[in-house]
């Protein structure tokens, strides 16, 4: 206990924040007078600190070294300022940041740029809250070494993060491997010296002009501008507390959409999340006020973003439905999206494949890309078209570098459908694609229930299904899948299991991961793995039918077999 004492009082004397401070003098305080709780409190907030990985720093407000603050995002932007000098071939390295509508984002944009500046970069602030896939656009656009995004996106109201990418070859994309222990290195080597106070700092970043926005503005909009089909369609929009409006509304009208009826209390940001438990459109009744209003507005279809606009989720009317509305999955979304990509790319075989997308430098034939945990379906578009395929671990850091892509999703809501201005999901750009076959669909009598069933019935019934296992102890995740190593199942249900890829072993030429791939003998597959920003263990079921109403049946069978090897290793 006399560490984290000793960490927690070195901790308050260099923390710029009154209110973490407050926090913690009132923690050491009871700590101080023998409280166990607040002992036990003060272990976990000093014993570790956050990890700083491929998908930067995520994590709970709050004071200690194991929470997101301003002493830990100082020193991340040092040891980041730090990596990027070193990494300089000598010139001064440009970092762009952004930030989005969380409590304190923008504080930590601000000792970010600040900080940076300090460093000797040349450091370039947004100007407002913004989407993430602005700041990924702005890396390109500005011709930027590095962006980072504070953002924790669909985390819990309580947390908030530090997402950071790298331009010049890594064309905007999220960082990877090694970069990311370089970076870890660097950051902790700043936090060794024991104090941020003595961090050079200076107020003399730029401000990013107005035409960085209209520049993503005019790009996006260009995806898809408005068929004809698109008068009159009748559609909801709910910003989930976030950021996504105030540039969704400017896109929709470069792009010639009808507005659409919103969701009005959850279209401003809000920190607080107040009417969703968690702001993420994947959880149960996340959705509810947008299946209210579309209810009330006699909608055709309801489009959802994410708090910072990176994930895109869409609702299809539903007579079969409680409520009379269904959620399409992110791998539903996904293949319809990968369906128009690959009619773009096989209707013009001439055109390049996204700039610095091979990763040799050069040209690789166009391709499809998904995580390996989104649907198979994606392949089967592929081959259709005669394009490459990808499958990547989890993660945009991933998806984006997949040689010659011209498409690419996980099943989480996330698509990227213009890479060659965004090298990561993006909710918005993903929106105005599916606006756009929605409503050439309407143009021709035809819904997007419709569009659902010509892809059945074009490249086979593919099903898919998620369960989450969230845990207050993520050491629970680390026991359960040790337990699946150490005795593989023989069988998921009735169906034996064919073989197992234990991705730490790497497997199809991907990188180690701590992921469990079971194929079983009808050709279903189920995939065990942590999630990377929540903790949550997550499954993941595929199967694929003669028809939607096999497929769902088997689909039922798989799900049945997995909760039972759930309980069976808990």
């Amino acid at each position: 206990m006399s560490a984290s004492l000793d960490a927690a009082r070195s901790w308050l004397a260099q923390d710029p924040d009154a209110v973490t401070r407050d926090e913690l003098t009132a923690l050491i305080a009871r700590v101080e007078a023998g409280d166990a709780e607040a002992s036990a409190d003060l272990d976990d907030r000093f014993s570790t600190r956050l990890a700083f990985g491929t998908a930067g720093l995520r994590g709970t407000l709050g004071a200690g070294s194991n929470r997101m603050n301003r002493v830990l995002v100082a020193q991340a932007a040092a040891g980041f300022a730090a990596y990027l000098l070193e990494r300089s071939s000598g010139g001064v390295p440009t970092v762009v940041v952004g930030y989005d509508g969380r409590r304190n984002s923008d504080v930590f944009a601000r000792d970010s740029v600040e900080i940076f500046a300090g460093a000797g970069l040349r450091a370039i602030l947004l100007p407002r809250l913004l989407p993430t896939p602005v700041l990924a656009f702005a890396v390109r656009h500005l011709g930027a070494d590095a962006g980072v995004m504070v953002t924790a996106s669909h985390n819990p109201p309580d947390d908030n993060g530090y997402k950071v990418y790298l331009g010049g070859d890594d064309a905007g994309a999220q960082i990877v491997s090694p970069a990311d222990a370089e970076i870890a290195a660097h950051i902790q080597r700043i936090a060794d010296r024991g104090d941020i106070t003595t961090l050079p700092r200076s107020v003399g970043y730029e401000n990013a002009p107005e035409s960085v926005v209209e520049a993503y503005v005019a790009a996006t909009a260009a995806v898809a501008p408005a068929p004809a089909g698109a008068e009159g369609l009748r559609w909801v929009y709910t910003a989930m507390h976030g950021v996504g409006w105030e540039t969704v509304s400017r896109v929709l009208a470069a792009a010639g959409y009808p507005a659409p009826v919103v969701v009005e209390a959850q279209i401003h940001p809000d920190g607080r999340f107040p009417t969703v438990a968690f702001p993420n459109p994947e959880e149960p009744g996340a959705m509810d006020l947008a299946f209210e209003t579309a209810r009330s507005a006699d909608a055709e279809l309801i489009v959802a973003n994410d708090p910072d606009a990176d994930r895109l989720a869409v609702a299809i009317p539903d007579p079969d439905t409680e409520g009379g509305w269904r959620r399409l999955t992110g791998n539903e979304i996904g293949l319809l999206l990968g369906w128009r990509a690959a009619r773009a790319a096989a209707s013009d075989p001439g055109a390049s494949p996204a700039d610095g997308a091979a990763e040799s430098g050069a040209e690789a034939p166009a391709s499809l890309a998904c995580s390996l945990v989104s649907s198979p379906g994606l392949q089967a578009v592929a081959e259709h078209y005669g394009l490459a395929f990808h499958s990547t671990l989890t993660g945009f850091k991933w998806i984006s570098r997949a040689p010659g892509i011209v498409f690419g999703f996980e099943e989480a809501l996330g698509y990227l459908v213009n890479p060659d201005t965004v090298r990561d999901k993006d909710g918005i750009s993903a929106a105005v694609a599916l606006l756009g076959m929605a409503a050439e669909a309407r143009g021709e009598g035809r819904t997007v229930d419709d569009l659902l069933r010509e892809f059945r019935d074009t490249f086979g019934a593919f099903a898919s299904e998620q369960i989450s296992v969230r845990v207050d102890d993520v050491s629970e995740i680390a026991g359960i899948m040790a337990s699946l190593r150490a005795q593989p199942p023989a069988a998921i249900g009735e169906t034996t299991v064919s073989r197992i890829d234990d991705l730490l072993d790497g497997v199809d030429g991907l990188p180690p991961g701590d992921v469990l791939r079971i194929w079983l003998d009808d050709g279903s597959r189920l995939i065990v793995r942590p999630s990377g920003t929540e903790p949550k263990l997550k499954l993941y079921l595929d199967v694929r039918g003669s028809s939607a109403k096999k497929a769902r049946r088997r689909l039922e069978a798989l799900r049945a077999g997995a909760e039972e090897l759930l309980v069976a290793v808990r």
